[in-house]
């Protein structure tokens, strides 16, 4: 993540990227860390495309019949290997263990590798989010993780995300809301986009409850599974305002008063104007600059009460991070790995 020169002021929220929150500097995201082993990132070796890949490794290494089949490892769904440590065939669960402890063994040494560099140096808590940590094979081989870190004596506690990583894209939003939003209006549309599925939600923010955004909640979502359709960029970017359209709509069924606001979470390097630098490599079509989604989508937006809305940008591993920010109150620097299609990152100090 580039330093910007200029000074910064302390509340940038609002503002895509925005980097300087009340009593919170995000201080790096999107941090690009080169295997030396490879010609990928450090991060691929514990994205949950690693784990498949580990899994399929661990099948071909095998005696004897393949306990799964033909099926290839990355069309196996979480669940249905979460079943195989739960009473399920015996050498399929002891392939699943073979890859849980490589990709555990992987895991800690990414962590390292991270806290290795200046923009992490002093993080002691590390929240762990995406969809792999919410499935039993991914809890376990996170802890096995945790202690593998605490052995080493690397100095960092990993923390799962608490509530459901679908979610946690969406609620971060909370704490990046301009104030004019939060003080005059229940609720906001928020999106959450990767590299498999794209989800919206009506957040309501419930900040007149709870000032830290604690008691915020998801009270209406959709999701669609892009990577299933293919769709290029256009069509993505018409289905998503077709979704939230439609989210404004139910908005003003259930009676809940909509800000005039869009928080869009998304893989890549944000630049102030909305566009993503780089990063963006798993969305369908070309999403980075010069294409601009802000200014694409708002085409495409109907009016939230007499108001065009704004839409704003940010790292979808930052936003996923804000939305444990309440647990990690205690902590003065800390960090979040999303472990998805690729691995997110974002590192934290609080005031």
């Amino acid at each position: 993540m580039a330093k910007r020169s200029s000074p910064q002021p302390t509340d940038t929220r609002g503002q895509h990227g925005a980097i300087q929150l009340p009593g919170l500097s995000i201080d790096s995201y999107n941090l690009v860390i080169h295997d030396p082993e490879g010609d990928g990132f450090i991060g691929d070796r514990a994205s949950q495309t690693a784990f498949r890949d580990l899994l399929d490794a661990a099948r071909k290494q095998r005696t004897g019949k393949d306990p799964f089949g033909k099926e290839p490892s990355n069309e196996i769904g979480k669940k249905a290997i979460d079943l195989v440590l739960v009473g399920g065939d015996p050498d399929a669960a002891h392939l699943v263990h073979i890859a849980m402890e490589e990709y555990a063994q992987r895991l800690a040494h990414v962590v390292r590798c991270f806290l290795a560099q200046k923009e992490w140096e002093g993080v002691e808590r590390i929240v762990l989010g995406g969809g792999l940590p919410e499935s039993k094979t991914g809890g376990l081989a996170i802890r096995r993780a945790m202690r593998l870190l605490k052995q080493s004596r690397a100095g960092v506690d990993l923390h799962i995300l608490r509530h459901d990583a679908d979610e946690g894209g969406l609620l971060g939003w909370v704490h990046l809301l301009p104030g004019e939003a939060s003080k005059h209006h229940d609720a906001f549309l928020a999106v959450d986009v990767g590299g498999t599925n794209l989800r919206c939600g009506i957040v309501e923010h419930r900040l007149g409850r709870e000032d830290d955004g604690s008691k915020a909640r998801v009270i209406e979502h959709m999701q669609w599974r892009h990577a299933d359709d293919e769709p290029n960029r256009g069509e993505a970017v018409t289905r998503l305002a077709g979704m939230l359209n439609g989210l404004a709509a139910q908005a003003r069924t259930l009676g809940v008063k909509l800000a005039p606001f869009v928080g869009i979470a998304c893989p890549g390097q944000i630049q102030e104007d909305g566009s993503i630098l780089h990063g963006a490599q798993n969305l369908p079509g070309d999403w980075e600059a010069p294409f601009n989604l802000p200014q694409a989508l708002s085409e495409h937006l109907d009016h939230i009460g007499d108001s065009q809305p704004a839409v704003v940008m940010h790292n979808d591993a930052v936003v996923q991070g804000l939305s444990e920010r309440v647990r990690m109150r205690k902590a003065r620097r800390w960090g979040v790995l999303t472990i998805g299609t690729g691995l997110g990152n974002a590192s934290y100090t609080n005031a």
